[in-house]
């Protein structure tokens, strides 16, 4: 029996899929009496199509199988993570909501992506390395480690050309497997997360294209392969004629009507059709694991198929988790066919990455999960500084550890990480109130804690430069928070005495309380006193309508503050505008 190395973390899926992993390499080796240091290279594989803005859905086709690589090299494996960058794909359509994109780029419908011209503005070739470059810097940032691989550069220097003409020549056998699911009621459509072959979408929608969705079929029968035209680079073409032996092919382009004649033997102006492309892959790069999308579960789907077609490849279909969608505070799905889906680097401008790490870890890939991009990011926050101090003292679960362990370093290392983890809910509340004035934020976060002061807001980086993008961008203007220039001389003149005399009693105790935990007893410990109970009185000590007279008092606060009923945290608000001004406008 092969030797697996086991994780000391083995209650997570992570260490679960990476002892299958490691066993079926070393199974594919022949490898009896395998260690580490002498066992095969472990290949896991993801695929990305760079038609568009590349999501937080497509993200997870990329942290399942590193977090599974990443597990495996931590046991002393070596381990290649490849990426294979669909580049070659069909440029389908236009996606919406892309900055320097016009109707002008649907004449480009039809062409390989890199034959597509970048957006106005970037500094990139061709639309497919626009939109790669975002996600290759958003990769480095979350510390992921793979091999990219351009399938335009596989295609057109002649690299699969072997396998193209064992597929050509094998075309009947591909045709029997693909038959047996062409009889079959088609599932419902799904929206996909794993990009299929774009000449396969464009066929499945009924476009014109002379193909179905596995191959195209023409007088000369079917073939699992297509030409892009000599003439207008488009893919809309038909094979009329092909010659096993000297490997002639003849096509003719539905688009612009031109014809030739190539040998497939040195031609490299077109690719194998989706179904056929992808167990090709697997057998060719060796690959034992890869994730997919959930569109891909059904009958006759790409993974189901292509299972049975990476026989003739002569390899083996690799062992293939089906992901769960993720989606996004406020939105079901996430396609990237629609404008303005968040992308990792949208996530990351206002998250660390140790936190966007976790939010992937700590779910089974068939576990659904959104991203929070709204309030709900500050309660995700605390979640995980929670558990982190739970890791640190020791009385964290054991799968909570492995999370955070996968979330906040890799085998090369830790991930670069605030200094000074200040809560995120605190410093957005700093960075709305101060609105850019670094001083101004430096006093305040230098008063958090009076007996270890931060002395510069680098220690409170980048976790407060997320935060401050957070307020800037996601924060609707009209939740802004913005502090009196005067008092309101109104409503201090219309308060009872029992509202004047809470007053009194939060004035008198600033001086001694200016800190957040001292400010954070003093506000709750105002109606308390008032209420002839002593301030640190446990609610089980209290009764319920203490918790009515503390909103009713916090209510008060904000009005005379900030002219609404509610903001950020009292305690933060108050050191936030300043002892003095706070005074002033409390009516001192």
């Amino acid at each position: 029996m092969p030797i697996v190395a086991q994780s000391t973390e083995t209650t997570d899926w992570v260490s679960r899929f990476a002892d299958e992993v490691i066993e079926e390499s070393e199974r594919r080796a022949g490898d009896k009496a395998a260690s580490p240091a002498t066992a095969p290279v472990v290949v896991v594989a993801s695929g990305l199509s760079p038609s568009g803005p590349i999501h937080l859905g497509n993200l997870r086709e990329v942290m399942t199988p590193h977090l599974v690589a990443d597990e495996i090299r931590r046991r002393g494996y070596q381990v290649r993570h490849l990426i294979s960058w669909d580049d070659y794909d069909r440029y389908r359509k236009v996606p919406a909501g892309v900055p320097g994109v016009d109707d002008t780029w649907a004449e480009h419908i039809g062409k390989p992506l890199t034959s597509v011209p970048a957006p106005k503005g970037s500094a990139h070739p061709n639309w497919a390395e626009h939109f790669k470059s975002a996600m290759i810097e958003s990769l480095a940032e979350l510390g992921v480690e793979f091999d990219g691989i351009s399938q335009t550069r596989q295609y057109t220097t002649g690299v699969y050309r072997g396998q193209i003409l064992h597929a050509m020549r094998h075309r009947g056998d591909i045709d029997a497997i693909l038959d047996q699911y062409r009889t079959k009621k088609a599932p419902p459509k799904q929206k996909q997360q794993k990009p299929l072959d774009e000449a396969e979408l464009e066929a499945a929608e009924g476009s014109g294209a002379a193909a179905e969705d596995d191959g195209s079929f023409g007088t000369a029968g079917y073939f699992p392969y297509k030409p892009y035209c000599g003439n207008c680079e488009k893919d809309l073409t038909t094979v009329t004629a092909y010659d096993d032996d000297s490997t002639e092919l003849t096509y003719v382009c539905d688009s612009c009507g031109f014809s030739e004649t190539v040998r497939l033997n040195e031609f490299n102006r077109g690719k194998l059709v989706w179904k056929v492309d992808w167990p090709m892959r697997w057998a060719y790069e060796g690959v034992v694991f890869e994730p997919s999308g959930v569109d891909h579960s059904s009958p006759g789907s790409s993974f189901q198929v292509g299972g049975q077609i990476v026989g003739i490849f002569g390899g083996k279909q690799p062992i293939g988790p089906m992901y769960a969608f993720v989606g996004i505070s406020g939105m079901a799905k996430m396609s990237s066919s629609k404008g303005g889906v968040p992308t990792p680097a949208d996530a990351l401008q206002i998250m660390e990455p140790q936190l966007l790490r976790w939010l992937y870890a700590r779910r089974r890939p068939n576990q659904s999960f959104k991203i929070a991009f709204d309030q709900e990011i500050q309660r995700l926050y605390d979640e995980w500084d929670k558990l982190d101090g739970k890791v640190a003292d020791g009385s964290a679960l054991p799968a909570d550890v492995a999370a955070h362990s996968r979330a906040v370093r890799t085998a090369g290392g830790e991930l670069p990480r605030t200094p000074r983890p200040l809560p995120y809910r605190t410093l957005a509340s700093v960075a709305d109130i101060t609105a850019g004035h670094q001083d101004q934020a430096l006093r305040i976060l230098s008063e958090l804690d009076p007996e270890n002061p931060i002395g510069s807001l680098d220690e409170a980086r980048p976790r407060y430069d997320k935060a401050e993008a957070w307020i800037n961008t996601h924060v609707p203007a009209d939740q802004r928070t913005i502090v009196r220039d005067e008092p309101d001389a109104e409503l201090l003149k219309s308060l009872d005495e029992a509202s004047q005399n809470s007053l009194r009693l939060l004035l008198d105790g600033l001086a001694d309380h200016w800190s957040l935990d001292g400010l954070t007893h003093l506000v709750y410990g105002v109606p308390k006193v008032q209420a002839g109970f002593p301030a640190d009185a446990t609610p089980k000590e209290l009764p319920p309508e203490i918790k009515t007279a503390q909103r009713t008092f916090f209510a008060l606060l904000y009005h005379l503050l900030v002219g609404r009923d509610t903001g950020p945290r009292l305690p933060t608000l108050l050191l936030a505008v300043g002892q003095e001004r706070v005074r002033a406008l409390l009516g001192e």
